[in-house]
């Protein structure tokens, strides 16, 4: 699902216009964005948490010229499902 599936399907479901629908999701995908990048977590229950992880310095390989580099200590974002959210998926979802 793309996110002009998602824009459709909750204005085809709520009855309100496109361009509103599409104004909120995108007002929500900076929101959590922008609280990521301060350093804060955002929780939605029954739906996940979107969290910050620390990754630890660690050495890597240029195979190519086959030497050794150094990665960096660094944070990413990250998407942890809620209990709830998991098993809806576990129990509907067909495995491939």
């Amino acid at each position: 699902m793309t996110k002009a599936d998602l824009v459709a399907k909750i204005s085809e479901k709520l009855g309100i216009e496109k361009g509103d629908v599409q104004a909120t999701v995108e007002t929500f995908m900076e929101e959590v964005k922008s609280s990521l990048e301060s350093g804060d977590n955002v929780y939605l229950r029954g739906f996940g948490s979107f969290i910050i992880k620390a990754r630890a310095e660690k050495t890597g390989r240029n195979i190519s010229k086959n030497t050794t580099i150094k990665i960096p200590a660094h944070n990413i974002p990250a998407f942890k499902p809620a209990k709830v959210f998991v098993e809806g998926v576990k129990s509907n979802v067909e495995i491939k």
